[in-house]
């Protein structure tokens, strides 16, 4: 087993072996070697995850359970193996190629493709970064602190996050901010949520019965999808696993570190329907997050009331940080690969002055245009969830046909025949809700 860059060496407890390192652990039982194996690996899977739980889904969710209760729990669970068969093919490229997706999609596809994809990932991020800071501003203002005072430091901070010069230390900040997420389950269980009702929504799909089938019931779905499994998600986990150099020896520990990122996420975002449906049994009406937490709080006891309002308005925060540094950094790490560019958060910014400037760039202009007046920040925001979800698909197929290509990653490391059969099942799903969009674009009655 190798461990790339890592600050603990594996030495095993024999005589034989070589004197250890100053800055070794040694192991002497094989679980000691997994457990190890496994923190090194660590990371990739779950940032990515959790990441995508940002401003964008924290609004989604919420606005999925104030509008429909927990008709629309079952979505998550159905989108789980999803999240986790596509981001485990993108594990298992990085580690085979160690280059990130952008370059791969350059080198095997030519550059009028690698154009077309790198086009549409800055886009779908730059609008999903305007979506960040319009949380951070909608929260903030709900703590009583200005726009133009909190969007421009948050930028700054986020700025500051990544300019360290070492991946280890931003990505040891991330997984605690990732961490914080579990605030999300204190927060629906202060709401005495009726769980029986929550279990059988999850595992049994419904549809309201006061309105079935609507146009907005299906932007809404769309949008679930689309906040749930995003573009950059693919670009962004290449490119991590390529920074951690991890090799094949590591690869179950990358699909260990990804199914746990996937069912940490899918439960959060759980979490945040169930917070949203205390709303609905309330008949408390849904404008956008930061209003939604000050009603939630006017009903329930002072103590309680106090404690959920800031709660979900520093929950709001921390999604929009997770989202904003990793949607850039996949920004970045794509432009950076495919210009040539020192590409690298081991670098300093004098190191790779290029990489830095195009995630300070990404982060600043966002923060501008959501300083813009009057700006409807909630429709913004499922808008962009929409527009990812139309996009991805295109982004899959891209994923899938170098998971078939035998000539880069040989026989062991392609996908099996049914691996193909669930991708491309996955791929016809997002096709098909895709084109539900566009005819309820095209023709507004549709499910009138």
């Amino acid at each position: 087993m190798r461990l790339i860059e890592s600050e603990v060496d594996l030495v095993a407890s024999t005589p034989t072996a070589p004197a250890t390192p100053t800055n070794a652990i040694r192991v002497r039982r094989p679980w000691q070697r997994s457990v190890l194996s496994f923190l090194v690996a660590f990371g990739p899977g779950l940032i990515v995850m959790e990441a995508d739980n940002d401003a964008g889904a924290v609004s989604t969710y919420m606005q999925a359970g104030g509008q429909y209760g927990l008709h629309l729990l079952w979505t998550l669970l159905l989108l789980l193996p999803i999240c986790y068969f596509v981001q485990e093919m993108v594990a298992r490229l990085g580690i085979a190629t160690g280059k990130g997706h952008a370059a791969m999609i350059y080198e095997r596809f030519g550059k009028a493709w690698g154009r077309f994809s790198l086009f549409d990932l800055l886009a779908v991020n730059f609008l999903t970064l305007i979506t960040e800071f319009a949380a951070i501003s909608l929260a903030m203002s709900g703590m009583g602190v200005a726009p133009v005072i909190s969007v421009p430091l948050s930028a700054v901070a986020l700025i500051g996050l990544v300019a360290t010069g070492s991946y280890r230390r931003w990505e040891r900040i991330v997984i605690v901010l990732c961490l914080l997420d579990l605030t999300w389950f204190v927060a629906a269980a202060l709401l005495h949520p009726m769980w029986h009702e929550a279990l059988t929504r999850a595992f049994i799909p419904s549809l309201p019965a006061k309105t079935g089938i609507t146009g907005d019931l299906v932007f809404l779905i769309i949008a679930i999808v689309g906040t749930t499994i995003a573009p950059w998600q693919l670009f962004f986990q290449q490119s991590c696993v390529a920074e951690k150099r991890l090799r094949f020896a590591d690869l179950k520990w990358a699909r260990l570190d990804t199914l746990i990122g996937a069912i940490f996420t899918v439960c959060v975002a759980g979490a945040m329907m169930l917070v949203g449906a205390f709303a609905y049994n309330h008949s408390i009406p849904f404008t956008d997050p930061a209003q939604l937490a000050r009603s939630i709080a006017a009903v329930l006891p002072p103590r309680t009331g106090t404690f959920i309002h800031h709660a979900l308005l520093l929950l709001m925060v921390n999604a929009a940080v997770l989202g904003t540094t990793a949607i850039s950094l996949a920004s970045a790490w794509a432009y950076g690969e495919v210009a040539g560019w020192e590409h690298s958060l081991h670098k300093k910014p004098s190191e790779a002055p290029g990489f830095y400037a195009v995630y300070a760039l990404c982060v600043f202009a966002a923060a501008g245009v959501v300083l813009v007046p009057h700006l409807p920040l909630q429709l913004v925001i499922v808008s962009v969830q929409v527009f990812a979800g139309l996009i991805l698909p295109s982004a899959i197929i891209f994923l899938q046909l170098l998971l078939n290509d035998r000539a880069l990653l040989g026989d062991r490391w392609v996908n099996r025949p049914w691996n193909n059969w669930i991708n491309w099942t996955i791929v016809a799903i997002l096709f098909a809700l895709s084109l539900v969009l566009a005819a309820q674009v095209l023709l507004p009655n549709l499910f009138a």
